[in-house]
């Protein structure tokens, strides 16, 4: 698989062809990603749900993500990795900010991050575009504000809200994001952005004319059964295939089936 890079990924829009992006945790999941040519690995502050078990993403450190971006990266040396910046890594103040981003670019070998809303953040991504950090933004549906939306839902019905995402997207665009991944944003907004912006669109929850969708690794291949949104396609029963080999494990030791001779050292 040849180095994606930016200009990768650019030319994949320009050309009208879809962007694949994954979120993902660790080496070997990285490494699955990398061989079948994933463009693109997210290394999501989602962790703190689907790898750490907790209620939000909202716990998560800055030390946590780099760590897991270094696994990630050792497993995917060729995708190209965005890392989110996880809950006050970069709300306090720019030169705060501006301090933990560079961390994750110079000590992960990541070539992006991600941060969580628009208009309000938009300072910020011009600081960082001008050093040389390229920033992927994100609206619809932001997960470190969890508690002032009181949960998932839908961005884009309502004339109004439209109208504020495409504000929101307009001065990430202005202030130099090479992409914004649009979360639970409604079809027809999304469609419009996408179409009339050079920026490349990523969708997860934003129906099809995105230039690109991402899903968790755990979703995709069905180890999550928690929950199962809307935008989400198992392909795969992963859990099911995992328990049932667990299963059969533990029925061979307890049986003395396992370890056969074969499997035994000194015969």
């Amino acid at each position: 698989m040849a180095k994606i890079t930016v200009r990768t990924l650019q030319k994949k829009k320009a050309r009208g062809e879809k962007i694949t992006m994954v979120s993902t945790y660790d080496y070997l999941s990285a490494k699955f990603c990398e061989e079948v040519g994933i463009d693109s690995i997210l290394v999501g502050d989602s962790l703190g749900m689907v790898f750490q078990g907790l209620d939000s993403t909202l716990p998560v450190t800055l030390e946590e993500m780099i760590y897991h971006t270094k696994a990630v990266r050792r497993g995917a040396p060729n995708a190209f990795l965005i890392v989110d910046m996880p809950f006050l890594s970069y709300q306090v103040s720019l030169e705060e900010a501006i301090r933990n981003c560079g961390r994750i670019i110079k000590e992960t070998g990541a070539q992006a991050v991600k941060l969580e809303g628009g208009e309000d953040i938009a300072e910020l991504v011009y600081r960082l575009n001008s050093i040389g950090i390229p920033v992927v933004g994100h609206i619809g549906y932001t997960p470190q504000s969890i508690h002032r939306f009181g949960g998932p839902k839908v961005f884009g019905k309502e004339e109004e809200e439209a109208e504020a995402l495409k504000r929101d997207f307009k001065a990430l665009e202005n202030a130099g994001a090479l992409m914004v991944v649009l979360e639970s944003v409604h079809w027809k907004v999304a469609k419009e952005i996408t179409e009339t912006s050079e920026v490349i669109t990523v969708g997860i929850g934003a129906g099809k004319f995105c230039d690109g969708q991402v899903l968790v690794f755990h979703d995709i291949v069905g180890l999550y059964e928690d929950i199962k949104p809307r935008f989400v396609r198992r392909y795969a029963e992963g859990a099911k295939i995992f328990k049932d080999a667990l299963r059969r494990f533990k029925i061979d030791v307890e049986e003395g089936r396992f370890p056969s001779e074969e499997e035994s050292y000194g015969t």
